[in-house]
């Protein structure tokens, strides 16, 4: 993709937005470190957001998921990086726009954080063609932001088809 790097180093967690970026360090917990940031997210949620209305919930991610777009796109250009594995500011991101819809209940929180990281990894669809298409800190975000909506909103659907919320 252009970079000269492809990864963030330890040592640079000593600069705010990488620390930001990579969710206080959680990114380098390896392996699967995008698993790690939405675990990370879920349990944010579950003590802090969860028991906000969903306006709220919805100002929070975008404003979350607009601060670090903004970082990840001067941590891009800083460390000369497109997407490293570290940053998991967009897995936080996209989790909160998942668990939004939902009741903080501990088995659809469970189906939300499954579904979201199943579609996070596939990228099946647009979610996909936005993976490829999008380059530098969009293209870090975008991807989990829509994933992130299509995992809350199917979820939401099924909820209320079922008659569980």
């Amino acid at each position: 993709m252009g970079s000269t790097t492809s990864s963030l180093e330890f040592k640079a967690l000593s600069n705010p937005a990488v620390l930001w970026v990579t969710v206080g360090g959680v990114g380098f917990i390896k392996p699967a470190p995008g698993t790690w940031g939405s675990v990370v997210a879920l349990i944010l949620w579950w003590f802090f957001l969860a028991d906000l209305s969903l306006p709220l919930q919805a100002a929070i991610a975008c404003v979350y998921a607009g601060l670090s777009w903004a970082l990840c796109a001067y941590v891009c250009r800083r460390f000369d990086i497109d997407d490293a594995p570290e940053i998991v500011a967009d897995e936080v991101a996209g989790m909160w726009l998942t668990l939004m819809w939902l009741p903080q209940v501990w088995w659809i929180a469970l189906i939300g954080f499954a579904l979201f990281r199943l579609l996070d990894i596939s990228k099946p669809y647009v979610i996909g063609w936005l993976d490829r298409e999008v380059r530098g800190a969009g293209g870090v975000m975008v991807d989990d932001v829509v994933a992130g909506l299509v995992a809350g909103v199917v979820l939401k659907v099924a909820l209320l088809l079922a008659g569980l919320n």
